[in-house]
């Protein structure tokens, strides 16, 4: 008995299935892999990082423990704040949060952030997108001056706080700048967009920048620690030339 033959109609039928599921399983994948998302399914090797480096503070949930504070609500932009700048993990406990060398590479970075944000859900301050074409050098130094210059010195080498130092800023990325800016890591004030908004935010990142190669017209660097430096060579050499005329007159005599 001869089967039937698909109609016409039938047969296009077929190929349309695939033509409808592809698109959804492209955007369900798109929705598993967004990072801060809630559905991430991050990688076993980025879990194990995280299980080994910073549950022991941060809780297996990030949300804190008796070692550590909750990353809950902390955004993405303090997270990569905090690794890019090698302040986390500490070796211990008790270690102070400096700067050091990163210990993961920007891959494992943003694993990270996406891990915990999908243990924590999304919130705070995003990872920012600094854009200096437009931004005015000018007005980014008198904002720097007048908002930071108090502790990171007016050259940007740190300064002297109450039982701290405030780090210096020449080895700051612009977006790590940012970052600071927005999340007030340690004791420095949260500069909201209220604050600062993200225009005078990148001019002060280019003014930042520009401390680190500044145009020293009319003298020497001196190290650029202030007009102090500049004031007492000054005087050590007025007084060393002194000496030497009361001596040459003295010998004439």
């Amino acid at each position: 008995m001869r089967r039937a033959r698909p109609t016409a109609l039938a047969a296009p039928g077929r190929w349309l299935v695939p033509l409808v599921l592809l698109p959804l399983a492209a955007l369900a994948a798109a929705a598993v892999e967004a990072p801060g998302s809630t559905l991430a399914a991050p990688s076993p090797r980025i879990r194990t990082i995280y299980e080994r480096d910073c549950a022991v503070c941060h809780g297996n949930d990030a949300r804190g423990s008796t070692r550590g504070p909750s990353l809950v609500g902390v955004g993405a932009g303090a997270l990569d704040f905090w690794l890019s700048t090698g302040r986390m993990p500490i070796p211990s406990p008790s270690s102070e949060p400096l700067r050091r060398a990163p210990a993961y590479g920007p891959a494992t970075i943003r694993g990270l952030v996406g891990y915990v944000q999908s243990l924590t859900g999304p919130g705070g301050p995003v990872i920012p997108h600094v854009d200096l074409r437009t931004a005015d050098l000018a007005n980014g130094g008198t904002l720097f001056r007048v908002q930071c210059a108090a502790c990171h010195s007016w050259a940007g080498e740190g300064g002297a706080l109450v039982s701290r130092a405030a780090p210096p800023t020449n080895r700051a990325t612009p977006t790590q700048i940012v970052e600071a800016l927005r999340t007030g890591p340690g004791a420095m004030p949260r500069f909201g967009s209220a604050a600062l908004s993200d225009q005078e935010a990148a001019d002060v990142v280019a003014y930042v920048r520009y401390l680190d190669h500044p145009n020293d017209h009319g003298g020497y660097p001196l190290g650029r620690i202030g007009p102090l430096a500049e004031g007492a060579v000054a005087v050590f050499v007025a007084l060393g030339l002194l000496f030497l005329a009361i001596r040459w007159i003295g010998t004439r005599a």
